[in-house]
């Protein structure tokens, strides 16, 4: 039989928790060069691609070769700026929660695909290690209604806050990165998308604001609707 969440039956125009872990509960990302070369991939396949831009680079005799070939390599490269919207983010050694828009019915599955086979050759190079390096296919959670998307996003965000498995003599050597301080205002990244949740303060909430909203009591029952059944994470 297969474990819950593993068989995804997706839906256009829908919102999902997506979640993977390492191969055996490893960390995936073992200094702050991994996580941001994780990020840098989603930067890659969420912004728009400039095709005339990277085609005038290529014909131009003023590039160099290493101008070119990034060029190349960049124009051939998988985008899904059309596909996919990223809400939320939060990263941890070793694992990684997302929270996903697709326009398509099958824009969330080549994403999540070209994004762990992307991430895990740059990992077993960089490591020299072999073979997989996720815990089997990533998992994902469909989100029904706007509360499941509002209270989803808080536990993305406070995850790498309340997070209880690192041993405590290295948490201070590694910033766990999370689009929270989008969410604040206090950065302004163009390929997470904010609007649709801090909307909800505006029309909804008004006079209230995410702050605020992340120091409220949590829904244990609606969060546990959300949560990935074998993440082995605090509920907060």
């Amino acid at each position: 039989m297969a474990a819950k969440n593993s068989i995804k039956n997706y839906v256009p125009e829908s919102y999902f928790h997506i979640y993977n872990r390492g191969v055996e509960k490893r960390d995936i990302f073992l200094d702050q060069q991994d996580f941001s070369v994780f990020l840098s991939y989603l930067k890659i396949y969420l912004e728009p691609k400039d095709e005339m831009e990277l085609c005038t680079i290529l014909g131009s005799p003023e590039s160099t070769s290493q101008d070119k070939s990034k060029a190349l390599k960049l124009l051939n490269l998988k985008n899904f700026y059309e596909d996919i919207d990223l809400h939320c983010y939060a990263l941890l050694p070793n694992h990684f929660h997302l929270l996903l828009r697709q326009t398509s019915g099958d824009g969330i599955d080549r994403f999540m695909n070209a994004l762990g086979v992307r991430y895990s050759v740059y990992f077993n190079h960089k490591y020299h290690r072999v073979g997989p390096l996720f815990q089997g296919v990533y998992k994902a959670v469909l989100v029904t209604t706007d509360e499941q998307l509002l209270h989803l996003s808080r536990y993305i965000h406070l995850n790498t806050f309340h997070w209880l498995e690192y041993p405590l003599s290295r948490r201070h050597e590694i910033h766990l990165p999370s689009s929270l301080p989008e969410y604040l205002q206090e950065r302004n990244t163009g390929w997470i998308k904010t609007e649709q949740i801090l909307g909800f303060f505006t029309k909804e909430k008004p006079g209230a604001s995410y702050l605020q909203f992340l120091g409220e009591p949590s829904d244990s029952e609606l969060i546990a609707q959300l949560i990935i059944d074998d993440s082995q994470e605090v509920v907060l």
